[in-house]
């Protein structure tokens, strides 16, 4: 009997920790002509937000992103879940609602069985029917190593859009799914990671975000990202920067995926984790243990989304996100003032 095969194994990386670190892609991007000059552009590559949006008309803009990257669990319906939901959450994250998808595909194929292809392709499909969508087509490749994922269209109201770049000092920032999804999954790689985590972990990312255009059309809420490969503390840097502002982040209030916190602590990061928080300025860690720095700067895979909103609508804004089924939504902190430091991380994580 042969035995199973491991997705994992074929890839040097997994999910959103195969993303090139911050620092090195700004100097790949430096100097190139990325912006241009087009009214109906309404967002492009400037502030490094999750999608290019198109304005069609008065009434709608056309949202454009694309994602994938190698397995990061073994089970191939599962990386084709959680890959497509990935791509889907740019979209959801902009304010937009998907309307199709197109595959990018590139797989060994004189090596992998065509049948596990063939399921990887299935959990995309099944991620793609819950979101409402059909998968139009795509594109394929023989590729040393097996890369998933989509590009997707959607649409939104331009007065609907939210960026990245347009928080206020004194929003509050609210997180809505755990932390800790790329030091779990490097566990499982490992195969140091519990049955029970991996199921907790699975959910998480295959959760689809799609409470985005709900949040977005709430003009109370300021700007919108989603936590991916960057990490909280990446992303949030894009927010601060973006926006002109700076932030305090409470540590204690951050929700993580509890195995997460003994893994971390034992020091199982992906080589991402690390990449990043060398890419990051601007951090205030003072004397924190290393293991915490290095978990808010975890490529989250299919993460959640980071919301800035007027904090006299924080405690209504949690309670719709409980109720839409986001049970880790948290507030995490606020935004201030940009001036001098651009994070400030408080108290710690607790054991």
């Amino acid at each position: 009997m042969e035995p199973p095969i491991r997705l994992t194994q074929y890839s040097h990386g997994g999910g959103c920790g195969c993303k090139i670190a911050p620092a090195l892609l700004q100097q790949i991007l430096k100097e190139l002509p990325l912006l241009w000059s087009d009214p109906a552009l309404l967002v492009g590559a400037e502030t490094s937000d999750d999608a290019a949006v198109y304005q069609l008309n008065d009434e709608q803009a056309l949202i454009l992103t694309t994602d994938f990257f190698m397995p990061i669990v073994d089970n191939p319906v599962d990386f084709g879940r959680i890959a497509a939901a990935n791509a889907l959450s740019d979209v959801y994250a902009m304010g937009g609602t998907p309307i199709l998808a197109l595959a990018i595909l590139g797989m060994p194929v004189n090596t992998l069985p065509l049948s596990v292809i063939r399921e990887i392709m299935a959990g995309g499909i099944q991620v793609c029917q819950e979101a409402g969508i059909p998968l139009a087509g795509g594109h394929s490749i023989d590729s040393p190593e097996p890369i998933f994922g989509l590009v997707v269209a959607g649409l939104a109201h331009p007065q609907h859009i939210r960026r990245n770049a347009t928080a206020q000092p004194g929003d509050d920032l609210i997180l809505t799914k755990p932390l800790g999804i790329g030091v779990m999954t490097t566990a499982l790689k490992k195969g140091q990671l519990s049955a029970a985590g991996y199921a907790e972990v699975l959910q998480v990312m295959t959760q689809l975000n799609r409470i985005g255009p709900q949040l977005a059309r709430r003009a109370q809420v300021h700007a919108l990202t989603d936590v991916t490969g960057f990490g909280l503390l990446g992303h949030l840097l894009e927010v601060c920067r973006g926006s002109g502002v700076s932030a305090e982040l409470d540590l204690a209030a951050i929700p993580f995926l509890p195995e997460a916190l003994s893994l971390a602590e034992a020091g199982i990061f992906p080589g991402a984790a690390r990449r990043n928080w060398q890419s990051y300025e601007g951090v205030e860690a003072n004397s924190l243990p290393e293991w915490q720095p290095l978990l808010l700067s975890d490529p989250q895979t299919s993460g959640g989304l980071l919301v800035a909103v007027d904090p006299t609508h924080t405690a209504e804004l949690l309670q719709e996100l409980q109720e839409a089924g986001y049970p880790y939504a948290r507030r995490i902190g606020r935004c201030q003032a940009g001036e001098g430091i651009a994070i400030r991380l408080v108290g710690e994580i607790p054991r």
